[in-house]
């Protein structure tokens, strides 16, 4: 009998291989793919609009695709930013997968696009096993939400390039304590670069759009050490990172990994200057 655990290996197996290809394919067009997971609610498209109306006025050819399971909000907010934005909706899915990626960027991402800008759906377990072919995976966090975020779910962010905390405006107000993030950050992931960002405030301004236009010129990028020698950690959250031996997973494959997924429908709002 096929186990759970065989399906999923094998379903990673597959989105692998796919987000390998897209690289290449992305590589090969000089295009860049920053992949930007956050819990919901984190202020990752408020922060998101700004980077993109910021590469817009540098011009800088950028373009976003953002996923959810309903509604064409985040694509709407975006599309103010006029660059090019398609919005997919995921019918139920709780993350992006490479090969539905590729499709939807088939036809639609132009040709000249330095930076590809993907908001994955609001999650910090799912999407955290799935690569996308990314140049750049970056996760958020908002002061709002605890400085132990890090540690509940340390797949997403062991595996994390960079890490960007947001709304920083109201750190007093909600008595976020950086320098405890900070070391939960670098006890699951050392060496991580972490930004402080507000898109209200104007913090940060630019620090993502710079770090992922040095990434496309072939900047070094940061390496987990949970990454070791295979990109995917599973998800099973026991709070340790990098005590696995080379080649070896730290976590254990989440459940829903194994079942149909739908492909998921797209909206696009885009516009270009």
């Amino acid at each position: 009998m096929c186990r759970v655990v065989d399906l999923q290996q094998a379903v990673l197996a597959k989105n692998d291989a796919c987000a390998h290809t897209l690289r290449e394919d992305l590589a090969a067009r000089g295009t860049a793919l920053v992949n930007l997971l956050s819990s919901p609610g984190s202020g990752k498209t408020a922060l998101l609009e700004r980077e993109l109306t910021l590469a817009r006025s540098r011009q800088i050819p950028v373009a976003a695709l953002t996923a959810d399971l309903a509604t064409e909000n985040d694509a709407v907010r975006l599309a103010r930013s006029q660059v090019p934005v398609k919005q997919v909706l995921t019918d139920g899915l709780c993350h992006l997968e490479a090969e539905m990626l590729g499709g939807h960027l088939h036809g639609w991402l132009p040709a000249d696009t330095r930076l590809l800008f993907i908001e994955n759906v609001g999650n910090l377990v799912c999407p955290a096993s799935y690569d996308l072919g990314e140049t750049l995976r970056v996760v958020l966090a908002s002061v709002t939400e605890g400085e132990d975020k890090p540690l509940k779910y340390p797949t997403a962010f062991g595996l994390a390039h960079l890490v960007v905390v947001t709304k920083t405006d109201i750190a007093d107000a909600v008595a976020f304590d950086e320098a405890e993030f900070r070391a939960n950050v670098e006890r699951i992931n050392p060496g991580v670069e972490v930004v402080l960002t507000s898109a209200r405030g104007g913090t940060g301004d630019g620090v993502l759009l710079d770090r992922a236009l040095a990434a496309r010129d072939g900047a070094p990028v940061h390496i987990p050490v949970m990454t070791r020698k295979s990109h995917h950690v599973h998800d099973v959250e026991d709070g340790r990172a990098g005590d696995a031996p080379d080649g070896e997973h730290t976590h254990a494959p989440h459940a829903h990994g194994g079942h149909p997924h739908p492909t998921g429908s797209d909206t696009v709002a885009s516009s270009r200057s």
